[in-house]
């Protein structure tokens, strides 16, 4: 029997770089809900760079995330009560990015990567919580592998709908933190979150590549921004 494996050559745009720097503020078309920055001092410009709702969920969850697992790593907080917080929080967060990702909807590919990420997170907060208030000890002594997990396969996920390879890279980085964990046992958490803070941070802040999926949305939110 012989088997046979078929990549499509343009599924991932190879002619783009996988991360890079953001255009100025004011080279971007008005999109609904964009954020523009623009310092200048005299005629130096400080920093120039917008984000768009995409970037914006991003920027969320990467505080979100940072947060979490830095107060979990600092404080003596007991862990229902930080149940409790991070579980609303988590919420607050999904609640956010569902509202950001309203204009989405009608492209398929954006559609289903923002319900599988509503899936991972109420999955994994459900399995937090319920390691917690029943005391599975398996499963809060492994909390870190799993939002590292969850993460990853949210990543590479969304990296394959959106045809992009700086989303894909990303999934494998914290994938790979579930190597680096053993050899910081005490320093878990912070190391958790700041693997899965900063690589979302990092999407927020640069341009990454994709095919035509963002192309697609972008023409949709110029003509609803006609209107």
């Amino acid at each position: 029997m012989t088997w046979k494996i078929y990549i499509e050559p343009d599924w991932f745009n190879l002619r783009s770089p996988l991360l890079k720097r953001k255009r100025s503020a004011f080279d971007i078309e008005d999109l609904p809900g964009i954020w523009r920055i623009h310092w200048q001092f005299g005629d130096t410009t400080l920093l120039s760079t917008f984000y768009t709702r995409i970037d914006q969920a991003c920027l969320v969850w990467g505080v979100i995330s940072t947060l979490i697992f830095s107060v979990a790593q600092f404080t003596v907080i007991d862990w229902q009560s930080q149940a409790i917080l991070w579980t609303a929080l988590t919420l607050i967060g999904t609640i956010v990015m569902v509202q950001l990702s309203h204009h989405w909807r009608t492209i398929k590919p954006l559609s289903d990567v923002i319900d599988a990420w509503v899936g991972l997170m109420l999955f994994g907060v459900g399995l937090t919580d319920l390691g917690v208030f029943l005391g599975w000890g398996f499963i809060l002594v492994n909390l870190c592998q799993l939002w590292l997990i969850l993460d990853g396969v949210g990543y590479l996920y969304t990296g394959v709908k959106m045809r992009s390879r700086a989303f894909a890279f990303i999934g494998l980085l914290n994938l790979a933190g579930l190597a680096i964990l053993p050899y910081v046992s005490e320093w878990q958490f912070l190391a958790t979150g700041l693997i899965t803070g900063i690589s979302t941070l990092l999407m927020a802040e640069l341009q990454w590549d994709s095919g035509d999926v963002c192309a697609h949305l972008q023409g949709t939110q110029a003509e609803e921004s006609s209107f």
